[in-house]
């Protein structure tokens, strides 16, 4: 099978290297850009890219307006990294269809692991049905949560709710996103529906309920304290 192609977007040749070197050890394929422009051509020239990482501060075409040229013709997913720690970025990100927002310095192996989430959410890969952060373990096809080894009872969106964020770690998630990633877009009451879903499942996670962060004025973030 042919390596998934990956488009990495930084004016900082030492950053395109770091991210590329993580994301060739997981068998992607990576295409350089050193601007803007530059990245809007290659996205054109190259066939079938598969996700773009963009950093924000570039010279001759910033981060956004690359977003906005190729989100006119392509649904392609989009990681946007930025050295500011911004909400108002991140909300421009999300409304300009950002599928992820990440904040300079981040873990390469974070971003490997972001990558491979939505490159599943998107179908181009198979689904993982375990995965584990901090002493959770949650096996999707046995419907099963263990907190350092011992079996939880959740109920099935709290269940989903914590799959959704374990598949987003380090992910500033907006109450809107949640909403329609965990309710499948049909649910149309409030979306304060998920703080109560998040305060339930917290007290059902204990001490690791404080993996689940609280973004005043957005949403929420999954982090495991290192």
């Amino acid at each position: 099978m042919e390596s998934l192609k990956i488009l990495v977007v930084d004016d900082e040749s030492r950053m395109r290297k770091l991210v590329k070197d993580f994301l060739t050890k997981k068998g992607f394929a990576v295409i350089e850009a050193g601007d803007g422009e530059e990245a809007v051509d290659k996205f054109f020239e190259v066939k079938d890219i598969a996700l773009i990482i963009l950093d924000v501060m570039m010279p001759k075409m910033d981060g956004w307006q690359v977003c906005r040229e190729i989100r006119q013709y392509s649904k392609v997913p989009i990681i946007m990294l930025t050295a500011k720690s911004d909400e108002k970025d991140e909300l421009q990100g999300f409304d300009l269809g950002v599928d992820e927002y990440i904040t300079k310095p981040f873990s390469p192996k974070i971003l490997v692991a972001r990558v491979e989430a939505i490159l599943r959410r998107s179908n181009v890969l198979a689904a993982d049905d375990t995965m584990e952060a901090g002493g959770i373990e949650l096996n999707k096809a046995a419907h099963e949560v263990l907190i350092d080894g011992k079996s939880v009872e959740l109920s099935y969106k709290e269940f989903e709710l914590l799959a959704y964020f374990m598949s987003n770690q380090g992910v500033a998630l907006s109450r809107e996103r949640i909403l329609n990633n965990v309710w499948n877009y049909d649910y149309f009451g409030d979306a304060r529906t998920i703080d109560t879903h998040v305060k339930k499942l917290r007290s059902k996670l204990g001490a690791k309920g404080e993996y689940i962060k609280t973004i005043w004025g957005m949403g929420y973030k999954f982090e495991v304290d290192q």
